[in-house]
C-alpha cells in the first residue's frame, strides 16, 4: 500500500494495481478487496487475480510463480510497460544470508534484483519501518501478512534471528547485492563474448570449447553455456555437480552431467552420454 501511494503521487494517472488472491486464507479476499475500495477512491483501476488451481506442493514456491504469472498475464492484457513489486531492504538483507548459507555464488548474492526484464523493484532502497510509517501516517489501510509470522517458512526464521542483530545493515546489504548485480551482469557479458568466440558446434548432439584457459569462474560459466545450448529447456546444474565436472577436465578425464559427457583435453568437448547399461 505504500509502494501505491507513492507510485500514484509519483505518476498521477499513470498507474493501474492488481492484487493476488491466492486461496491460501480466508482473508485474503476480503484484504483485496480492501485495497479495491482505496483504488476506486483514488481513481485507480484495480483488478482481483487468483489461480485457476489450488495452489500445492512448496507453498511459498508454488504461490510465487502463481502471482508473477497471473500478474504478467495481467500486465500484457492491460498493456502496460512495468510491474512494480515492494520488495525492500529488510526483504534484500533475508534473502542474501539466505544465500551465504547455500554456498551462493555472485549471481546468488546479487540478491533480489532492481529490475528483472519488466518487474521493477524501487523500495529496495528502503528499511521496511519507513515503508509501514507511510501507511500509518497517511492513514492508508493496510493489513499485516500473518504469514510473515509462520515458523514453518525459512525465511520467517531467517527474519526472527536477523531482528535481533542491530549491527547488521539492511541498507548497507542492499548497496552490496547491486554490486554483485553489476559484476553478475559483467561477467554474463563476458561470457557470451567468450562463448560465442570459442564454443562451437561440431556436430549433432555436440558441441566443443576450443580454448579453456580462462579463470575458475568463467570456465564454469562456459560449462553451463554448452549445456544450455545442448538442452536448452532443462534447468541448469547444481553448482557442486558443475564443481566436479571442471575438476575432472582440468585434469584432462571425462565427467557426465545428467545426460551429458564431457571430456577433457586440450579441447573441451560436450556430447550425449553413452545408454547405461542395464544391472
Amino acid at each position: 500500500m505504500a509502494m501505491l501511494w507513492l507510485a500514484t503521487h509519483a505518476y498521477p494517472g499513470r498507474v493501474e494495481a492488481a492484487t493476488v488472491d491466492h486461496g491460501l486464507r480466508a482473508e485474503a479476499r476480503a484484504e483485496a478487496e480492501m485495497v479495491g475500495r482505496w483504488c476506486t477512491e483514488q481513481g485507480v483501476p484495480h483488478a482481483i487475480l487468483a489461480p485457476a488451481q489450488p495452489i500445492t506442493g512448496s507453498i511459498q514456491a508454488s504461490a510465487r510463480a502463481a502471482r508473477y504469472a497471473l500478474l504478467h498475464q495481467w500486465r500484457e492484457a492491460r498493456g502496460i510497460a512495468w510491474l512494480l513489486t515492494a520488495h525492500h531492504a529488510d526483504d534484500q538483507l533475508e534473502t542474501i544470508v539466505m544465500r551465504l548459507n547455500r554456498s551462493s555464488g555472485v549471481g546468488g548474492l546479487a540478491g533480489i534484483r532492481a529490475r528483472n526484464r519488466a518487474v521493477l523493484r524501487p523500495l529496495l532502497g528502503w528499511r521496511r519501518a519507513e515503508l509501514l510509517a507511510i501507511a500509518q501516517s497517511c492513514a492508508l489501510p493496510h493489513v499485516l501478512d500473518p504469514s510473515n509470522e509462520d515458523a514453518r517458512f525459512d525465511r520467517v526464521e531467517m527474519r526472527r534471528h536477523i531482528a535481533g542483530v542491530d549491527w547488521l545493515d539492511p541498507l548497507a546489504a542492499s548497496r552490496t547485492a547491486a554490486a554483485c548485480a553489476d559484476a553478475e551482469d559483467a561477467l554474463a557479458w563476458l561470457v557470451h563474448d567468450l562463448a560465442a568466440r570459442h564454443v562451437h558446434a561440431t556436430g549433432e548432439a555436440r558441441w566443443e570449447l576450443d580454448r579453456h584457459d580462462f579463470p575458475r569462474e568463467i570456465q564454469r560459466r562456459l560449462l553451463l553455456h554448452m549445456l544450455a545450448r545442448a538442452e536448452p529447456d532443462t534447468p541448469p546444474p547444481r553448482g557442486d555437480t558443475v564443481d566436479q565436472a571442471l575438476v575432472q577436465l582440468l585434469c584432462g578425464r571425462k565427467a557426465c552431467v545428467g545426460h551429458w559427457l564431457f571430456a577433457g583435453g586440450a579441447r573441451w568437448s560436450l556430447s550425449a552420454a553413452p545408454p547405461r547399461s542395464a544391472i
